[in-house]
Order: structure tokens, then C-alpha cells, then sequence
């Protein structure tokens, strides 16, 4: 059976279409699946949810923070742990001055929660994560394949432990 030419035409046309709806649903499309493993770019911060977790433009969304662990404080169905509120509210001060940060994504990209996994650095280079074992305001957490700074993590956890500074002295 021969088709038409306005009938093959019609069809492809239909085809694009749908190709093309496909690609603005959510999930659907290559653009829709987050961010690449060790893409780099500067992203805005929008809010953030706790010590460890913002919400950053860039595509990237609700981001966990590589390699730390800070206490809950919004966790459902978790209560508050001890010092959550004080690295919270240190996440809070410090990156809403900031305003925009440097990042990395990690080599696994996203969390099982759907959470862009990155490094944050802020303007004028300050290596976040970092800034927040190094206070106590968080403890090393690494996670394969996500352990590019686990050492310098642990050592700047073991000095603040020494020095008692936050979770280290109060928890």
C-alpha cells in the first residue's frame, strides 16, 4: 500500500509533535535529568532548607552538600538534633550573603531523594562544606564515589573535635 505524500507528511509532523511534548514533560528529555557528574558553574541561592541542603538555580534545584553531614532540624519524623538549629542558621547567614556560589557536582550527580549532590564554593573562594566541618557545625560523611575532599574533610573534623568547636563541644 502506497501512503500519500500529505499522509507521510502529516505523520512525521505528528511524530515531531509528539517528540517535542515529550520533551517539556517532567523526566522527559535529556535537559530534564539534572546535572552532569563534575559539571561546574555559578548558581544562585534561593533558600536554604538547612545546614546541609539548598535550593540553588542553575538547573541544579534542591542540593545536598558532598561529603558533610550537618544535624537535622527538618527532617520528617525526626526531632531536632543538638546543634541543628545553630549549623542551619550558619548555612543561612553565611550563603544568603553570598548570594551566588561556585559549584561542582559530584561524580554521582544525584541523591536518592532527587537532590543535586555538590560542592559549594563561595565568591571569594571559600570552600563551603569545608567551612562547615572545619566551625563544627558538620561532621565528615563520605559517600562513594563522592569522596574527592573526604580526607581533608576528616582532618579539619579532627582539629575542630580537639578544639571542642560547635557540635564537638556541645553535643
Amino acid at each position: 500500500m502506497k501512503l500519500r505524500p500529505q499522509i507521510g507528511s502529516a505523520i512525521l509532523i505528528v511524530l515531531v509533535a509528539a517528540a517535542l511534548g515529550w520533551r517539556s514533560l517532567p523526566g522527559g528529555g535529556a535537559d530534564m535529568s539534572g546535572p552532569g557528574a563534575g559539571e561546574r558553574g555559578t548558581a544562585r541561592v534561593e533558600r536554604v532548607v538547612d545546614g546541609d541542603t539548598a535550593i540553588l538555580s542553575a538547573g541544579l534545584g534542591s542540593s545536598r552538600l558532598v561529603g558533610v553531614d550537618t544535624p537535622e532540624t527538618v527532617k520528617p519524623n525526626t526531632p531536632v538534633q543538638c546543634f541543628g538549629p545553630r549549623a542551619s542558621a550558619f548555612s543561612k547567614r553565611v550563603l544568603a550573603a553570598a548570594g551566588t556560589v561556585r559549584y561542582r557536582v559530584a561524580p554521582e550527580p544525584v541523591d536518592h531523594y532527587g537532590r543535586s549532590l555538590v560542592y559549594l564554593w563561595l565568591p571569594d573562594g571559600r570552600f563551603f562544606n569545608a567551612m562547615l566541618v572545619r566551625g563544627g557545625y558538620a561532621r565528615p560523611l563520605p559517600y562513594p564515589p563522592n569522596t574527592r575532599y573526604a580526607p581533608l574533610f576528616q582532618r579539619l573534623a579532627e582539629g575542630a573535635a580537639r578544639a571542642g568547636r560547635g557540635l564537638w563541644g556541645r553535643c
